[in-house]
């Protein structure tokens, strides 16, 4: 298959682009829902019934239903970035189409899936569609590599090395021609250093006649079965099935298997947070533009030294009791309160994960950190997942260091966080201009 550039920016459109940028700022409270908001005001307008340029009074329904929902969720999001860019979004979206605030509204519309025989359901898909396919004339088969992310969160990079991060806030996981994701981690008690993943992001960019761009979005108590269009699968395109989605456990296990570049990733809510994982040819790992200037990718390059948290010293301090000295190295990582014992944690974790690997060392760490004990199931479907998607079979079970020492580190030392927020809004800004009827 030759691998060509995913999407250039012209093919990626003004509203799923819009989409992604106003649901990847970090939320200041799990109970803002401006994810929801967004989401159906782009489905409203980017979907098979969305309104043209011309159609103002459709258009200003939609914007009029889109106001309506951020002034419900208002109280919740005071501080929430993403709240305050919707807000003066539509206020300029508002004025560019002349709408006035008081008016009808509209209903989301939803795309559904066609009867049989449409489009969507073409078996037909062109070999380019279908990745492993593309191999038959090549003398070896691709090369797959695993990523995933859970718990407190713990990192097994596509290079198999296992990290435990801070990384609050926004981070980009995955970062390439085809693909990006990106995850939101909160703490998980009010000034705790425990974090974990409340929100999850992921967009599959246009690629040539298999798939249109789609963005699935999750977050706490909410992990739907669908894209944020509403759909299941890439589109109308010839090859769209080589994008489906699958729902595996109504809200707790859903499934993407994007054919076309011979992906498979697994989205999990455990207890109230999210798991990630993804199985992936390296060849797609590496589709990237300019691989020097990537910057954070932690799935690739792990995570930048500041943010790591060598919790097996943190462990071996807490076994020795309280009062044990803690190595230099070993961030500080305070208790939460209402933790448990030492023993207890270890004999729940033992439960699940009888092989004292990395994973039930994680599964540890986060008993004791945050006295949650849906962290032991996190650090079993973790396993369980590396399991299904990991292509070398004695690579299941990792045991090495977590930290790496300065003068090995995988990754640099990253920017603060600041700068991706920022980075968001400029861009937003940018493509305004870009909108339909935009002076």
């Amino acid at each position: 298959m030759g691998m060509g550039r995913g999407a250039g920016r012209p093919a990626l459109g003004f509203w799923p682009t819009l989409a992604f940028l106003l649901c990847s700022f970090p939320a200041a409270s799990s109970s803002c829902k401006i994810l929801k908001c967004n989401s159906e005001f782009w489905s409203a307008t980017a979907g098979s019934h969305a309104p043209a340029a011309d159609d103002a009074p459709e258009f200003c329904a939609a914007l009029r239903t889109y106001a309506l929902c951020t002034r419900r969720t208002a109280r919740t999001c005071r501080g929430d970035l993403a709240y305050h860019s919707a807000v003066h979004g539509i206020e300029d979206l508002m004025s560019q189409h002349n709408c006035s605030k008081d008016g009808p509204t509209s209903q989301p519309h939803l795309r559904t899936l066609p009867p049989p025989g449409d489009s969507q359901e073409r078996s037909d898909s062109p070999e380019i569609c279908h990745y492993e396919k593309s191999f038959h004339n090549r003398a070896a088969a691709p090369n797959y590599t695993h990523c995933g992310l859970f718990g407190d969160p713990h990192l097994r990079t596509f290079t198999d090395r296992f990290q435990t991060c801070k990384v609050q806030g926004a981070w980009p996981l995955i970062d390439n021609n085809y693909l990006n994701v990106q995850v939101t981690n909160t703490p998980v008690l009010p000034g705790s250093a425990a974090t974990a993943t409340s929100k999850l992001t992921i967009i599959f960019k246009n690629f040539q006649e298999c798939v249109d761009q789609k963005v699935y979005q999750a977050e706490m108590d909410e992990l739907p079965a669908a894209f944020a269009d509403g759909s299941k699968n890439g589109g109308d395109k010839h090859g769209a099935n080589s994008l489906k989605i699958t729902e595996k456990v109504s809200g707790q296990h859903v499934e993407i298997q994007a054919k076309y570049i011979g992906t498979t990733i697994v989205v999990r809510q455990v207890g109230r947070y999210l798991t990630f994982a993804v199985r992936m040819p390296e060849e797609v790992v590496n589709a990237v533009e300019d691989r020097d200037s990537q910057g954070l990718y932690l799935c690739l390059r792990g995570c930048p030294l500041n943010q790591q948290i060598d919790f097996q010293a943190f462990r071996a301090g807490t076994a020795e009791g309280p009062g044990a000295p803690q190595p230099p190295a070993a961030s500080p990582v305070p208790p939460a309160p209402d933790t448990f014992p030492y023993e207890t944690a270890v004999a729940k974790c033992k439960e699940k994960l009888p092989v004292e690997d990395l994973y039930y060392q994680a599964c540890v760490f986060d008993l004791l950190t945050t006295g949650d004990v849906n962290f032991t199931l996190a650090a079993y479907y973790a396993l369980e997942d590396v399991k299904m998607l990991h292509s070398n079979k004695d690579k299941l079970h990792l045991y090495a260091r977590t930290r790496e020492p300065p003068g090995r580190a995988g990754a640099a030392p990253g920017p603060p966080l600041a700068p991706w927020p920022l980075l968001g809004t400029l861009l937003l800004l940018a493509l305004l201009p870009a909108l339909p009827g935009a002076a």
